[in-house]
């Protein structure tokens, strides 16, 4: 046997020595805790929407900004207005002897000048509470300016009569109907002079986006608001926005020129009565409670009903107990007696 042959048998005998002496080796195994559930991965918030639009917002401190509610009149001297485009939500109401005033509100979009302001109305009770707004008027019926002041949890008013430096008068137009607002200014009063909340979590709309397939079957809606306004909304297929009219002119905004819309309608059906002991037939219009109404969205009409309370903005449901989803936008507010009919084809 050859030296090399021996060297290697040597080798292998001593190896297996070796191994015979050693402990086989233990299984090692993972510790992993025990689950007692299925593990989650948050998710990341949604997009922020502004409340009364339902269209996106840059951050939470933006939506809980103090909703403005602005007294802006609408007899014949007061037109062209200025802001009412730039409003999330109005409301048309009567105010007296078939005049009609708005009551806008403005939380997403803040012009740098809103007006002609006027007097505040028994309407502007509810509204006010229901969008927990500060309220931009200029004096009104001394029986509402007492309630105003009544309470100012519940009201904060911001009359021009106390709060002036908000406000100014155009050398454009004759008084009363050239006063204008600087909401602005306005919102850092009510916090430094009056002490109001510089902020509000404010109940929103329901919002849906609206079918861009379904063919419009309403185009023209008419609301005959008094013996001396009539208003016409024309929809524009195109653009998805309702085109306001008054007494057969398209109603446009002062600083752009263009005419005034409406992403949203609804007319609501409401008790109107004579204000309690007015002489200037100033009327009471109850806001809050149930009522008809009727929504238009998107070229589609959706009759239905609408309720409101005194702390949120009212509710429309649809005849089948649906909730009706606004469409992502601005809206209008037509409120009528319950005796008026409106047409729509």
């Amino acid at each position: 046997m050859s030296r090399r042959v021996i060297a290697t048998t040597l080798s292998a005998l001593l190896a297996l020595v070796l191994l015979a002496g050693c402990e086989a080796p233990k299984t090692v195994e993972a510790v992993w805790p025990t689950a007692t559930a299925e593990r989650t991965v948050p998710q990341p918030a949604g997009t922020l929407k502004w409340p009364l639009t339902g269209l996106p917002a840059p951050s939470a401190e933006a939506v809980s900004i103090r909703v403005a509610s602005v007294k802006i009149e609408n007899s014949p001297a007061a037109r062209p207005q200025t802001g009412l485009d730039k409003a999330d939500v109005v409301y048309e109401v009567i105010a007296e002897g078939g005049i009609t005033r708005f009551h806008a509100l403005f939380q997403s979009q803040v012009p740098p000048v809103v007006g002609p302001v006027r007097s505040c109305r028994p309407p502007d009770l509810f509204l006010i509470q229901q969008y927990h707004s500060i309220l931009a008027h200029v004096g009104g019926p001394q029986s509402v300016r007492t309630i105003l002041a009544s309470d100012k949890t519940k009201y904060n008013d911001m009359d021009q009569f106390f709060n002036p430096a908000s406000y100014s008068r155009s050398k454009d137009r004759a008084a009363p109907h050239n006063m204008y607002l600087d909401i602005t200014k306005l919102r850092g009063f009510a916090v430094s002079k009056r002490g109001y909340a510089a902020t509000e979590t404010v109940m929103g709309f329901d919002f849906a986006p609206a079918s861009q397939t379904a063919t419009p079957t309403v185009k023209l809606v008419t609301v005959p608001m008094s013996g001396m306004d009539t208003v016409t909304w024309r929809y524009d297929t195109a653009l998805r926005t309702y085109a306001r009219s008054i007494n057969g002119k398209a109603h446009k905004d002062a600083v752009s020129g263009k005419q005034l819309t409406a992403r949203n309608l609804v007319v609501i059906w409401a008790k109107i009565t004579p204000w309690p002991g007015d002489k200037h037939n100033v009327v009471d219009i109850k806001l809050a409670g149930t009522g008809k109404a009727a929504v238009f969205i998107g070229g589609q009409r959706v009759d239905g009903t609408w309720t409101a309370g005194t702390d949120a903005p009212p509710r429309f449901v649809a005849a089948d107990g649906s909730t009706i989803k606004l469409d992502p936008g601005n809206t209008w507010i037509q409120v009528i007696s319950t005796t008026q009919a409106i047409s729509s084809k």
